[in-house]
């Protein structure tokens, strides 16, 4: 146990992150922090060959930004928590072990996110939605997501993701290129492990590496423009049509 909004358990070597703060798992600086320290501490153990990230519950992966608890925050205390969700992207996505999003819920905005920052991602069919809504908020992709993105997907299927903020059903996310598995719930976590196990049979120090060469450049490209952009995402976050926008969201959160 990390703290009380994330839940670490493991299988075959596997450490799996169960997401749980509530029925949304909304993402505040808490869960934020909870899940930066697990992700190190899988980092650190030589014992653990990979993680999978997913949820405690059937509902949602991850909502996203607690927008109610963040809209009144400071512009400095919304950017702390900003610059930590962004970090811990970066970190998820580099970690050098083999890493899966079981996707048993919806994932939204920032939950989509974390998902496009584990290697595989394996979704529940049924009505389970994925997608990136910020456009729709007033704010933009945040520059991390952005490119994994477009490393993942291409230039044209991330263009038409974000510009129109679309949610998408698992067999169409499937077709973009958005998750590798869509299949039924009761497999989901179970398949997800056995991708990492599988994957953490080989030499960690081969896997790595060949990691490294994927997540290399995207690191490359994020980190001379990481405050820039990072302001950017504040500034219309506090924008005015951005705060009418995050108001109505609010209403129906």
């Amino acid at each position: 146990m990390i703290n009380q909004n994330v839940r670490v358990e493991r299988e075959d070597r596997v450490a799996i992150l169960y997401l749980s703060r509530g029925v949304t798992n909304a993402l505040n600086l808490e869960l934020v922090t909870g899940l930066f320290q697990a992700i190190e501490g899988v980092k650190l153990d030589a014992d653990v060959c990979g993680l999978v990230l997913t949820s405690a519950n059937d509902k949602f992966f991850s909502i996203g930004f607690d927008i109610p608890q963040l809209f009144n925050l400071s512009t400095e205390d919304f950017a702390t928590f900003y610059r930590a969700f962004n970090r811990l992207c970066l970190d998820l996505y580099t970690l050098p072990k083999p890493t899966a999003a079981a996707i048993t819920g919806h994932a939204t905005a920032g939950g989509c996110i974390l998902a496009l920052c584990c290697d595989y991602r394996v979704i529940a069919q049924g009505r389970k939605l994925v997608g990136l809504n910020e456009i729709k908020l007033g704010v933009p992709v945040p520059y991390v997501a952005d490119r994994i993105l477009r490393q993942l997907v291409g230039q044209r299927i991330t263009r038409d993701v974000i510009d129109t903020g679309a949610f998408y059903d698992p067999e169409a996310a499937l077709r973009l290129g958005l998750v590798d598995q869509a299949i039924p719930l009761p497999e989901v976590l179970p398949a997800a492990i056995e991708k990492v196990h599988g994957l953490g049979l080989y030499p960690g120090k081969a896997f790595a590496e060949i990691k490294l060469y994927r997540t290399e450049p995207i690191l490359q490209q994020v980190g001379p423009r990481l405050d820039e952009t990072d302001r950017a995402f504040i500034d219309c976050w506090y924008a005015p049509a951005a705060r009418e926008r995050l108001k109505e969201a609010i209403s129906k959160f």
